[in-house]
């Protein structure tokens, strides 16, 4: 079963399509080479609900402004999916435009203020030292402590209070109840809202129409197996949504098919687990020797940070299925190599 798009053509600037009944779509650009972003306004009785901020640029501020301007009713509420700058960055200018409180996921939240203030294990100095482990070369390692984190700057403030939304919550919009799901691999506490009235799911980064969301591993958690995370949390998701959900993502066009689009990111992940695996065959790699299997072009600073952090997770995936084994050399570079023996799959 293919996807389908009931919207073949995405608002314009400042434009809002009515995609469910109380539920308006726009979108505002990005400066990558993921150039957009979908956010959302809700009906929210005589006000509004905004779910997800946009990217702080003048240009964004400026349509945000035209937007709200244009509003029948106050905004009483911004509700952010996930700790990412295209999704928080504008949250405090939002909040002090309109007035609105903030409502998020603690994981999310905390994440947002220890990655802004590069502690606990989050920041570039901690990138650098585990991407040196991984093996990455010397100019990239100078280029990464060169640039820093760039999250301050796409983040230039950060929210002091928030409202906690849990998995099972129910925030009520207009007197609709929309669930909150809770998602994990691509973000810490990643918050989906699905409202069974509509039969609408606003999945933010989780379920992308065209592409796979980036799934990293972080300095904080080394070991983490973020691909797991992220492929129960599809599952967990596809076997709540009915087959006719409408999904609105964060990128992309909003689309019907959540199981037929969950299996071909089941499928994908797969395949590239694979080939990792085969080029570990005969002798033990690291993932910077690995980037070329997983992406086959050219990629720069920015795009080398994901990469990274994609290649460790899928690296720690297959050693925890006992698919591949993990040594660190006398370089202390930290090396994969695949087992012959492998247990049986289930």
């Amino acid at each position: 079963m293919s996807l389908h798009y009931p919207h073949a053509v995405p608002p314009s600037a400042g434009e809002l399509i009515e995609v469910a009944r109380g539920v308006f779509w726009l979108r505002m650009p990005l400066p990558f080479q993921l150039n957009h972003i979908n956010l959302w306004l809700l009906r929210d009785g005589d006000g509004w609900t905004i779910v997800d901020t946009g990217f702080p640029d003048d240009a964004v501020r400026a349509t945000w402004q035209q937007i709200i301007e244009r509003l029948d009713g106050p905004v009483k509420r911004l509700i952010v999916t996930h700790f990412h700058p295209d999704h928080l960055g504008l949250a405090t200018w939002l909040m002090e435009l309109t007035g609105a409180p903030l409502w998020m996921t603690s994981g999310e939240f905390l994440t947002a203020h220890v990655v802004w203030h590069e502690v606990a294990g989050h920041g570039a100095r901690f990138m650098v030292e585990q991407f040196r482990q991984h093996g990455l070369d010397t100019d990239h390692l100078a280029k990464f402590e060169k640039r820093g984190s760039g999250y301050r700057k796409a983040v230039p403030a950060l929210p002091e209070y928030y409202h906690r939304l849990k998995a099972g919550d129910v925030a009520t919009v207009d007197g609709k109840e929309w669930q909150i799901l809770i998602g994990h691999g691509h973000a810490p506490e990643h918050m989906a809202l699905y409202c069974a009235e509509l039969d609408v799911l606003i999945s933010g980064d989780m379920l992308l129409p065209k592409i796979s969301t980036n799934i990293s591993v972080f300095a904080a958690t080394p070991d983490a197996n973020a691909l797991s995370w992220f492929l129960d949390s599809l599952d967990e998701l596809a076997g709540q949504m009915p087959a006719n959900t409408l999904v609105l993502p964060s990128h992309g066009l909003p689309f019907f098919g959540v199981q037929p689009r969950v299996a071909a990111l089941r499928a994908h992940h797969e395949e590239r687990l694979r080939a990792l695996e085969i080029s570990c065959e005969h002798a033990p790699k690291s993932a910077a020797e690995l980037l070329d299997v997983l992406f086959q072009r050219a990629l720069d600073t920015h795009q080398t940070m994901f990469a990274m952090g994609e290649a460790i997770a899928h690296l720690n995936y297959l050693e925890q299925a006992g698919r591949l084994s993990r040594s660190t050399g006398s370089d202390g570079v930290i090396r994969f190599l695949r087992l012959q023996h492998q247990p049986t799959a289930h």
